[in-house]
């Protein structure tokens, strides 16, 4: 596996774990990488829910389609960041969304059972990754609560708004980059793309907001 040493460290699941134990770590862990394609599926709705993922390079979307065919993006998970560790550690008994990689992404992939249960070797890394990993979902909880709190807005405009907000805030200033292409941003706020398109065009018109691609600019 390359050497992403300096990203696991700077993931939340690893906080307090040093570079020289990691090799141990992993090792003990039984992790295994996967690397996928742009669109590729890197977890699939339905398949056993037991791994917890970090993105090592590249990013990935969970991704729920309803019966119309109708796809919502529910979260995405960047360089160094962690995927399926809420629905792993639930227990249940499958996955009840998928987890896709929006641009050419490599994962690690942990057995939770490896993680919440200590190994005959009593390795002291145990307790640090299981108290990590509740915070990770309890962030995670936070983060689901912001983007309802977006999707519950009543119009395009609103949820649009609201969302651009939040990551202004995120970023520390009022110009700032989107994870999201047009279509997946209209996935993310559960609305049309040709009306969030027309949306964004009326608030450059009024002098709200610039935007090219996906950068944006709150006036």
């Amino acid at each position: 596996m390359k050497n992403y040493s300096e990203i696991m460290e700077k993931c939340p699941l690893f906080a307090g774990v040093r570079r020289e134990e990691l090799t141990a770590l992993l090792g003990c862990l039984q992790a295994k990488t996967f690397t996928a394609a742009k669109n590729q599926t890197v977890i699939a709705e339905g398949e056993p829910a037991r791994y917890i993922g970090i993105v090592l390079s590249g990013a990935v979307q969970i991704t729920r389609m309803d019966y119309d065919g109708n796809k919502s993006i529910v979260a995405e998970a960047a360089e160094g960041e962690a995927f399926g560790e809420a629905f792993a550690c639930a227990e249940v008994e499958s996955m009840p969304v998928d987890i896709v990689a929006s641009e050419p992404a490599q994962v690690l992939l942990i057995d939770r059972d490896r993680i919440l249960h200590p190994c005959e070797n009593a390795c002291g890394f145990h307790q640090k990754l299981i108290y990590n990993l509740m915070r990770i979902i309890a962030r995670r909880n936070i983060s689901l609560h912001q983007k309802l709190e977006i999707t519950s807005r009543r119009t395009t405009r609103e949820k649009l708004m609201a969302y651009l907000h939040l990551c202004a805030r995120r970023a520390g200033s009022n110009r700032f980059a989107i994870p999201f292409d047009r279509q997946e941003l209209a996935d993310y706020l559960q609305v049309d793309r040709s009306g969030l398109s027309a949306e964004i065009g009326r608030l450059r018109q009024e002098g709200v907001l610039e935007s090219r691609k996906n950068d944006f600019e709150l006036l």
